[in-house]
């Protein structure tokens, strides 16, 4: 689209700055800084551009930021008109399970308890595996184990349940919940991706199935496929025009097998990390969508390119290592699973470097975390695969 980019990041040196298609990359942790003085950094950054840039979020800790500061932030930059509050709901696992139970919209019964006696009384009458979960994600530093999964569980028994919640409780983590858990592997797990105009109308929309996670059992997309499902689409649709939402949205469903329903995760109320995933038959992706229409250009409509596969390179090493040790995951599947897969994350032969420095950074973080003593690994590789229920 011929548009410069720029990223603020707290690390000059991350993989997606090296890119020859980051014009510039500015110094700045937002998750660590006062807000009153990160409004200041991006005022500035603001008027170093000049020309009023599309402000993005891409994780949690930032879209909060800009929905909490939209109205100062709105005179510098172009951003959508979200509801008040609406963005930091859908972020909060206890607002969103709220919004959904309100609206007639499925999802996993959930559990919020306030100590750990709470926990132990729930455990009398608990259905095992339990999901456990961070209510509101912290800011990770690189090398705490909870990062990878941010901070999810699955807990096999009583006695994982309690472990869990008292290791996050030691890492000043106490507002957690304890949910419903969906049989079923990656791929039961269902994907939309979306943008919403001003009017709350959905201009595109995509979804997809995940093939792999990071961590294997609870995280992100690393190998997914883009193929329709109306009943998910129509789903959120439905749900966001009647909360009024605006801009793009990265949502997260599970099949019920159970009951035949779909019901939803959890919701990111910005851009999401596997957005590449879902592209058009004409190109167009959530982002080209919001610039488009945010600049006054009309918004061309598109067809899913279904079958499309695309692949986190590092997560999904990390990942298939962890299934094929634990025997889930045989040679030739997986060998057949790298079929038609279109887009790497990293990976281009036009822009080498950001793939360069993400093969060195995951060389660290191996070395560190997953070669080293068994209690320096993460927990999620030496957990095993959740059990049945029971």
């Amino acid at each position: 689209m011929g548009v410069d980019v720029y990223a603020v990041h707290p690390d000059t040196r991350a993989p997606s700055s090296r890119s020859r298609y980051c014009r510039h990359t500015f110094a700045w942790d937002i998750g660590r800084a006062e807000h009153e003085d990160s409004v200041s950094f991006l005022l500035e950054v603001a008027r170093e551009i000049k020309d009023q840039a599309i402000l993005i979020p891409t994780e949690d800790i930032s879209c909060m930021f800009v929905a909490d500061n939209a109205e100062v932030l709105r005179d510098h930059f172009l951003l959508p008109s979200q509801p008040p509050g609406l963005a930091r709901g859908l972020s909060s696992k206890r607002e969103m399970y709220s919004l959904c139970k309100r609206n007639g919209v499925p999802t996993p019964e959930t559990y919020f308890p306030e100590s750990r006696e709470e926990v132990e009384q729930f455990i009398t009458t608990a259905t095992f595996p339990v999901v456990l979960k961070l209510v509101e994600t912290p800011v990770f530093g690189e090398d705490d184990p909870l990062r990878p999964g941010a901070g999810k569980a699955i807990a096999r028994d009583a006695t994982e349940l309690l472990d869990g919640y008292d290791r996050l409780r030691r890492n000043g983590l106490d507002d957690v919940l304890l949910q419903e858990y969906i049989p079923g592997g990656p791929d039961s797990v269902w994907m939309f991706n979306g943008y919403f105009d001003s009017r709350s109308d959905c201009l595109v929309g995509f979804t997809g199935r995940k093939l792999r996670q990071y961590p294997p059992d609870t995280g992100q997309t690393s190998l997914g496929l883009c193929v329709w499902n109306e009943t998910v689409a129509e789903t959120t649709r439905t749900f966001f025009k009647t909360l009024g939402y605006r801009g793009i949205v990265d949502m997260g469903y599970r099949y019920d097998a159970r009951d035949g329903s779909y019901k939803l995760l959890d919701v990111n109320p910005r851009i999401g990390a596997a957005f590449r995933l879902f592209l058009g038959t004409n190109g167009m992706d959530v982002a080209r969508a919001m610039y488009l229409d945010l600049t006054g250009q009309p918004v061309p409509t598109t067809t899913p390119r279904e079958g499309r596969k695309w692949l986190v390179e590092n997560y999904d090493v990390a990942s298939c290592a962890k299934t094929r040790r634990d025997g889930r995951l045989p040679l030739r599947p997986w060998l057949r699973s790298f079929e038609h897969v279109e887009e790497a994350a990293w990976l281009a032969l036009d822009d080498p470097a950001p793939f360069g420095m993400m093969c060195w950074r995951s060389f660290q973080y191996s070395a560190k975390h997953v070669l080293m003593r068994k209690e320096r690994r993460p927990t999620w590789w030496n957990s095993s695969a959740p059990a049945q229920s029971r």
